[in-house]
């Protein structure tokens, strides 16, 4: 089954966000999806924007790129801090982190 027959989704869109309260500054999501995330100077991970700058605001979401799809999944997957929330746009539905049904 492939990470998107998984999630419910075909090429559905779905953003990603990080809970800061709930990091633990391990760095998984940055080995698995360097494109997507980035660790900051207070030693807690954020998720980059559109022109790859982070995105540091409370709640902050970006897009999931399709071919990282499955790298961003597993690290919400693997995430000790499970701050990693991956989640359908049109209807907000966590498929990927602690909130995923």
């Amino acid at each position: 089954m492939s990470v998107q027959q998984e999630a419910g989704v075909d090429i559905e869109a779905l953003e990603v966000w990080i809970d800061q309260d709930l990091c633990t500054g391990d760095g998984i999501c940055v080995q698995y999806a360097p494109e997507v995330f980035e660790l900051d100077i207070d030693g807690l991970a954020y998720v980059r924007g559109a022109e790859d700058e982070l995105l540091q605001d409370k709640g902050a979401t970006t897009p999931v790129p399709l071919p990282l799809l499955t790298d961003v999944a597993d690290s919400a997957k693997e995430c000790p801090g499970e701050c990693i929330h991956v989640r359908r746009v049109s209807d907000r539905t966590e498929v990927y982190g602690p909130d995923a049904e």
